[in-house]
């Protein structure tokens, strides 16, 4: 895996975005510091930044760096020592119809009406659920390192759930995930994790990257009920007890 000292630091810069409104914690504002220039942050170099706590969005590799909160923990699955709970062996059974299809990064009309479903359904008023063709390419479409977006299609090959996933030289990085939001009683997110640690698993990769948890939201919560899992705090990744 590259090391620190071999990434090239005296191109790269990091800047500190303009306060926003916090997406996750209401009431809060958030900042980021991101990593430019795009070109030169390929699948290594990537790589080492999500070992630092940076994640992408598109081509944007950026990780929180807010005034005044910390909330936003970079968490990470120990996938050799990960043991299924009750809840997640029972979300496996439900949905081991699922077939899989990894593909390339690509564009098509039935992913993006998924995405407008699942927006406006789990997501109604953030933005997101108003994206056009374009904005949602350029947010799941667009990438310069290792991805690949998997399709999970239901035994009548109805799209159920895409997700999109880096592949990183320790592991694999959750993207984003969106699925039909139609059935209440689906367990298809907690599924799609414990695939991708399965996938990680069959690829001798030790971690699955969850991107932030945030305790006190509960959109981002749920990320703890996979252990054994790690956090990054204070430079180092420790175990979350």
């Amino acid at each position: 895996m590259t090391q620190l000292k071999e990434l090239p630091f005296s191109t790269l810069q990091f800047y500190a975005t303009a306060p926003y409104s916090c997406s996750y914690l209401p009431g809060l504002q958030a900042r980021s510091q991101v990593v430019t220039p795009n070109h030169l942050i390929n699948s290594d170099v990537y790589s080492s930044l999500v070992h630092l706590g940076f994640r992408r969005s598109g081509l944007f590799t950026y990780r929180p760096y807010c005034d005044n909160c910390h909330a936003c923990i970079p968490l990470r699955i120990c996938v050799d020592s990960f043991k299924p709970r009750r809840s997640q062996r029972r979300a496996l059974k439900k949905h081991s119809d699922l077939n899989s299809f990894i593909t390339e990064l690509r564009y098509s009309p039935e992913h993006f009406k998924l995405y407008q479903q699942y927006e406006s359904a789990r997501h109604p008023g953030g933005g997101m659920d108003q994206d056009n063709n374009e904005q949602y390419a350029k947010f799941l479409l667009v990438s310069q390192v290792n991805s690949r977006l998997v399709e999970f299609r239901d035994p009548e090959n109805v799209l159920r759930m895409v997700s999109i996933i880096d592949i990183l030289n320790d592991g694999l990085s959750s993207v984003y995930t969106f699925y039909d939001p139609s059935d209440t009683s689906t367990s298809f997110g907690t599924y799609n994790i414990l695939w991708q640690i399965e996938q990680a698993r069959q690829l001798a990769l030790p971690y699955v990257y969850l991107g932030y948890w945030i305790a006190q939201s509960e959109k981002m919560a749920y990320k703890s009920a996979f252990k054994p899992a790690q956090i990054f705090t204070n430079n180092k990744w420790l175990s979350l007890v």
